[in-house]
């Protein structure tokens, strides 16, 4: 699809004056894993057919494109689980050789990542976040139910061997990994990867208490600056995160603090679901049908379908610490907005 004048004359602009730039799209609700903080052990996933087609994941990255959205994530559940995600990748890369889209990158938990390394590569990916909350094979395998360390290690490992940088998403969880923080702050380093440090976020039902495992990572902050040297950064990669360099390690430092720090205010993203729905905010219930409006109208309702979703932007999540426990308006799993 050729960008018209007109059409990239549109931005996408809500109540609020904030440009939206970034999508983060999500192509399958299911994943290989069963993270606790993210999925419930056993878990309904949506029937084929009310999921997008790849075809219609393409078309309405199209139209995100056109109205001025320059950076978009794959994500999932497991985006590698989906069958012929490659075949997209490259289908919505062809908008980095024209110009019209900075950045395709994808957020995984690399267990199929070695499979699928290269294939991303010649498909526009340059840049993949990577779903790591310990090194501990044990402590791995309680986490995400049953999965193998190694298996994401040796993905990990591909991705870097075939040009792709890898930043680390670890989880902070109140007794299980907070005594892996710096071991895992020097591995990255070690290895090149920059690391982004994540507050546990209350979406869906899960089998256990989010607040016995929330890690507030304020507290953190100040903990690894008792030994470290953190020097802010003004750089951004289009997400909620901060930034630091930890001068001793040569390492960025990511924290993305939705409880302790409200990261709203410079909010540039929406969500799309596999299923076609488009969410403006992750903290929020609130969305919008893209698929039917696809389906039943194309191209200008799907651009309808927008221009309301900028109107229905709130202007911040209503993620929260109550009467000691940890909660949202939000019910839906992490695994079905996209990561």
């Amino acid at each position: 699809m050729d960008l018209t004048a007109s059409q990239a004359a549109r931005p996408l602009t809500d109540g609020f004056g904030r440009r939206i730039s970034y999508l983060r799209m999500s192509v399958t609700d299911r994943c290989d894993l069963r993270c606790r903080y993210c999925m419930a052990e056993k878990m309904q996933f949506l029937p084929r057919r009310s999921i997008l087609s790849l075809e219609e994941i393409g078309e309405i990255a199209d139209a995100f494109i056109a109205r001025g959205v320059r950076k978009i994530r794959l994500t999932g559940g497991e985006p590698l689980v989906r069958r012929g995600v490659v075949d997209l990748v490259r289908m919505i890369g062809r908008h980095l050789d024209s110009g019209a889209l900075d950045e395709l990158t994808m957020t995984t938990n690399a267990t199929r990542l070695a499979d699928h390394a290269e294939a991303l590569v010649d498909a526009g990916i340059r840049r993949v976040n990577v779903s790591l909350d310990s090194r501990n094979p044990e402590t791995f395998r309680y986490v995400t139910r049953w999965g193998e360390l190694d298996r994401t290690l040796e993905g990990i490992a591909a991705a870097k061997a075939a040009g792709i940088s890898v930043k680390i998403n670890m989880v902070g969880l109140k007794g299980l990994n907070e005594d892996e923080i710096v071991p895992m702050m020097r591995w990255c380093a070690d290895q090149g990867h920059d690391l982004t440090m994540i507050e546990t976020m209350p979406l869906g039902e899960i089998d256990e208490d989010r607040h016995d495992r929330y890690l507030p990572l304020d507290a953190v902050q100040q903990q690894l600056e008792e030994q470290f040297r953190l020097t802010p950064l003004i750089e951004r990669t289009g997400g909620p995160a901060r930034y630091w360099q930890v001068e001793e390690l040569g390492l960025k430092l990511g924290l993305i603090t939705p409880l302790t720090n409200n990261f709203c205010a410079g909010c540039n993203r929406v969500r799309v679901t596999v299923s076609g729905k488009i969410y403006m905010c992750l903290g929020h219930d609130d969305h919008l049908d893209l698929k039917t409006a696809l389906r039943e109208g194309g191209r200008e309702a799907l651009d309808a379908v927008l221009d309301k979703a900028m109107i229905l932007k709130p202007e911040r999540h209503d993620f929260a610490i109550e009467k000691g426990h940890v909660s949202s308006r939000a019910t839906r799993h992490m695994s079905v907005t996209g990561g």
